[in-house]
């Protein structure tokens, strides 16, 4: 299965990643409306310090934990694509506190939000992915 990968070494920590999936996933179709004067969702996140920096996103375990763990259903496995149905979302935040990589967040209204490879957005590739101006993620099978 083809998955969100790193390459550290060439990570600037500009943060486009992060606008581009906020903007992927805000249904507008432009992307001033979608971002402009309003809190930012983004369901990846650089990390990193002055040294180097990374970008976090699910990495869609063969074995999750979170979907595990989650009380209300709301996660679940899709052809290897781990989701989350924001209607059944209880927003107890378990799943945020059982990820080992820190990949699922709080989004917006406390429903936890994480990277589903832009899988409802039909981008082909994920936004992130398609917005690094380095390269420096990429989506790829290893």
């Amino acid at each position: 299965m083809k998955r969100v990968y790193v390459n550290e070494e060439w990570c600037l920590g500009c943060h486009l990643c992060e606008y581009n999936c906020a903007f992927a996933n805000s249904g507008e179709i432009d992307m001033s409306k979608a971002l402009k004067g309003k809190p930012v969702f983004p369901r990846v996140k650089i990390d990193g310090d002055e040294h180097i920096n990374f970008a976090v996103s699910c990495r869609h375990c063969d074995d999750p934990i979170c979907v595990k763990s989650c009380i209300s259903g709301a996660l679940s496995v899709n052809n290897g694509v781990i989701q989350i149905d924001h209607n059944k979302c209880v927003k107890c935040l378990t799943c945020i506190l059982v990820c080992p990589y820190g990949a699922v967040s709080e989004g917006e209204h406390g429903i936890v939000q994480k990277c589903e490879l832009c899988v409802e957005n039909s981008c082909g590739e994920p936004a992130c992915v398609k917005g690094c101006p380095n390269r420096a993620i990429v989506y790829e099978e290893r």
